[in-house]
């Protein structure tokens, strides 16, 4: 029997409680469950999330929310940048909808294919392509 597709989760959210961190990604039926650290990728922080700065919590949340919407290798290539440009933003409590997290990696990917094209060699004016033009 094949597998029922995966549905992405419509928004997630966070909050501190004197337990720990809470991050929370919510269902199509709009059901709260907590979002999956995919320590399986990478574990930056095995004691959980954070967010509001650039340390191993909020690049385990980085990591987990795009890899809830990203294959897992371009997740794992990609986390670091979301740490910078969203975890480490985000107050004490938030919530973010799925399709502002989209347009960020969207930005996020293209950014970063765009910034390879630049070094590639056999792309026009790239720094290699012009080291091997003929003088």
């Amino acid at each position: 029997m094949p597998e029922a597709p995966q549905q992405l989760p419509i928004a997630y959210r966070g909050r501190r409680t004197p337990r720990g961190a809470i991050v929370e990604a919510q269902t199509p039926a709009g059901a709260w469950h907590r979002l999956d650290p995919r320590l399986d990728l990478r574990n930056h922080s095995p004691t959980g999330f954070e967010w509001g700065y650039g340390g191993s919590g909020p690049a385990q949340l980085a990591l987990a929310l795009a890899a809830s919407r990203l294959p897992d290798l371009l997740a794992h290539t990609i986390h670091q940048y979301l740490k910078w440009t969203l975890v480490a933003t985000l107050d004490r409590e938030w919530h973010l909808p799925a399709d502002r997290l989209d347009a960020l990696l969207v930005d996020i990917v293209s950014a970063r294919i765009a910034i390879d094209l630049a070094h590639s060699p056999g792309h026009p004016g790239s720094p290699l392509s012009q080291k091997a033009l003929p003088s």
